[in-house]
C-alpha cells in the first residue's frame, strides 16, 4: 500500500526498529490492506483520528486521504464536524494544513 507522504518514510528505524517493523509490517501491510474497509474510508477515519489529537502526522495523510478518493470538500466538512466534538483549535489547526496541501497541489498542478 502506498504510504503517506510528509511521513518521515523509514526514519526512525535506526533508533527504533521494533516500531518500524511493526508499522510497516502490521499496520500498513495487514491492518491497511483487510477488505473490510476501502482505502478512503481508513483515510478518512485515520484523518479523524489525527485531527482529534492534533498529531503532525495529519496532514501526509489528508495527501493520501485524496489519493484515496477523498474530496477536499469531504475533507473540510469532516474537519467542521469533528471541531464540536475535538475542539475548535485543533479543527483550525486541521483546516490549515487542508490549505496549505490544497495550496502546494494548486501550485503543482
Amino acid at each position: 500500500m502506498k504510504r503517506p507522504s510528509g511521513g518521515r518514510g523509514r526514519e526512525l528505524a535506526s533508533v527504533a526498529p521494533l516500531l518500524d517493523e511493526l508499522t510497516q509490517d502490521i499496520l500498513y501491510d495487514k491492518v491497511w490492506e483487510r477488505s473490510e474497509l476501502s482505502p478512503r474510508d481508513r483515510s478518512l477515519i485515520t484523518i479523524t483520528c489525527l485531527v482529534a489529537l492534533d498529531r503532525d502526522q495529519a496532514q501526509g495523510h489528508m495527501e493520501l486521504g485524496l489519493e484515496n478518493g477523498l474530496t477536499v470538500e469531504e475533507l473540510g466538512e469532516a474537519i467542521a464536524h469533528i471541531a464540536f466534538y475535538a475542539g475548535w483549535p485543533v479543527a483550525v489547526s486541521a483546516a490549515r494544513k487542508l490549505k496549505t496541501l490544497v495550496d502546494a497541489q494548486a501550485q503543482d498542478g
